[in-house]
């Protein structure tokens, strides 16, 4: 029986400061500047990386005070930029449970809003184990998250499936003898699992 590693954030979790922004702006190109300009996905994965959301907050108010309001709620209104959960994924990783598979996460995610996420996702305790970046201080698509994962629950490479919707983190998790699967919607997803046998 094939093991199976899941990505959150964009797999299971549908997660996007879009939808916090655009009841903080007008329009549309503001929000896109916003989030290319100040709080940024590179500035985001910093605390997926281990870094605390009062240090980030503070650096980013400092950088740029006229926006105070807008950076602190970033993270002070972090579950509005969830949008749920994403359906057919979750269906899946249901059937996935019902056979017996071992089922395990690995996902980018600040330590301390996984313990928001945590309280809000039932899914997240079918898990056998969850690897979170934020906890270890480092991410995908660093090499030791992926040997640290194998590692830490005892997983074999060679029979293990990796989900993830970034590619650079499914090509990072091949080089480990892991079959990856870049994700894309659920039904795609359901398809390749079924050629692979698991479902």
């Amino acid at each position: 029986m094939k093991t199976i590693i899941f990505d959150l954030g964009g797999v299971l979790i549908d997660f996007d400061p879009r939808y916090l922004y655009r009841k903080l702006f007008d329009h549309e190109h503001e929000v896109t500047a916003f989030l290319e300009t100040i709080c940024t996905r590179e500035w985001n994965e910093q605390q997926d990386a281990g870094r605390t959301i009062a240090v980030a907050t503070a650096e980013r108010v400092q950088m740029f005070p006229d926006h105070r309001a807008l950076i602190e709620a970033y993270y002070s209104r972090w579950t509005e930029m969830l949008g749920g959960t994403i359906l057919g994924t979750v269906d899946i990783l249901r059937e996935l449970r019902q056979k017996g598979t071992p089922l395990y996460a690995l996902t980018n995610f600040s330590a301390e809003t996984f313990v928001t996420a945590r309280t809000i996702y039932d899914f997240l305790g079918w898990f056998e184990g969850i690897l979170v970046s934020g906890e270890e201080k480092m991410i995908k698509p660093d090499p030791r998250i992926y040997q640290l994962t194998l590692k830490r629950f005892s997983i074999d490479p060679n029979t293990t499936i990796f989900i993830d919707d970034r590619k650079e983190n499914v090509a990072a998790a091949e080089k480990f003898g892991i079959h990856g699967i870049h994700f894309s919607t659920p039904g795609k997803l359901r398809l390749e699992l079924a050629m692979a046998g698991c479902l």
